[in-house]
This record gives structure tokens, C-alpha cells and sequence, in this order.
């Protein structure tokens, strides 16, 4: 089985950001996944791609989430995706 990745693409004075990467710690207790964190400020493309929608959030490349972040929709689809492996 191979490792879920949470990934988190994000920027630098964004409070959105903040409480979306706060909330997907908090899924880490019961949760077994990695979190990678992308500034989107660092890239031109991924500037243009999610400028107004992040925080957005991918489970193994998958988007399933932008803007407010439920913690519960996280983990409903962290769920889905454990009953797939």
C-alpha cells in the first residue's frame, strides 16, 4: 500500500492557508498520510492556475478542496480513498 499524500498548495500571509494547514494536522492523528506544502508565490504557473482559489488542497493529486477548507470533507475522502486501497 502506498503512502497517501496530502498536498497543500498555499502562499505567505494567507489566513485561509493557515487554518486549512492547521486543520489537516489535526487529521494527522488519525490519519496515516504526507503533507507537502507548495507556496504557489514560488511559480509563475501555479500562480496563474490557483491565484484566487487557495488555500487548494490534492489527496494523491486529486483536488478536494479550495478556499474554506472543511476538515470533515478532508476527512471523508481520506476515508473513501483507505476503502479503494
Amino acid at each position: 500500500m502506498t503512502q497517501t499524500t496530502i498536498t497543500l498548495y498555499t502562499r505567505n500571509r494567507c489566513s485561509l492557508c493557515e487554518k486549512a494547514k492547521q486543520a489537516i494536522l489535526e487529521l494527522k492523528e488519525e490519519w496515516n498520510f504526507t503533507l507537502k506544502e507548495i507556496d504557489i508565490d514560488k511559480s509563475d504557473e501555479l500562480t496563474e492556475l490557483y491565484g484566487i482559489m487557495i488555500p487548494v488542497v490534492q489527496i494523491d493529486g486529486e483536488e478536494v478542496g479550495f478556499g474554506i477548507i472543511n476538515k470533515l470533507d478532508i476527512s471523508k475522502r481520506l476515508q473513501e480513498k483507505s476503502k479503494n486501497f
